[in-house]
């Protein structure tokens, strides 16, 4: 699976639910997990595969890869942390996001199985990083304007070259 660079549309589009989770979905998820590792991220979204269906996959070192199909984020801390968040769809582009410190979420495995994780640190991060590129949302948006602009310059300059 090629993951898709900023600029590309389909980043920008609002994925659509999983209507029926068949056997396909652990081949998707695995594919995904495969392209996670080849990029040396720690999450990936089915739209930044050019897959836009609400899908997203995280793996942190320590633990085992996690399935998230048609999330849904029922509750997150009223504690803010900032921390320093990339994106296979940026690469080399870094920068502190504010995000609620924990999150509760209910979603459904590769197997169609519902379940329900709390999580902080880095997995509710990532977590909730993911889930917003099934918005059509990306860590960029989060920024001020003026931050955001630097790194698209710095972006567009970097893809230039």
């Amino acid at each position: 699976m090629e993951i898709i660079l900023l600029g590309n549309e389909l980043l920008r589009q609002k994925a659509a639910p999983v209507k029926e989770i068949d056997g396909s979905y652990g081949k998707i998820a695995a594919k995904m997990v495969e392209a996670l590792h080849q990029g040396k991220g720690i999450g990936l979204a089915g739209p930044q595969v050019g897959i836009l269906e609400r899908i997203f996959v995280v793996h942190i070192e320590g633990d085992i890869p996690r399935i998230f199909i048609n999330p849904s984020i029922i509750g997150t801390s009223q504690d803010m942390v900032k921390y320093e968040e990339g994106c296979l769809s940026l690469p080399g582009i870094w920068a502190d996001v504010l995000r609620p410190s924990a999150v509760r979420v209910q979603a459904w495995n590769e197997k169609g199985r519902p379940f329900t994780i709390e999580a902080d640190g880095i997995l509710a991060r990532v977590i909730q990083h993911e889930y917003d590129h099934l918005e059509g949302v990306l860590f960029i948006d989060r920024l001020s304007d003026p931050k955001r602009n630097r790194i698209l310059t710095k972006f567009e300059k970097r893809n230039r070259a």
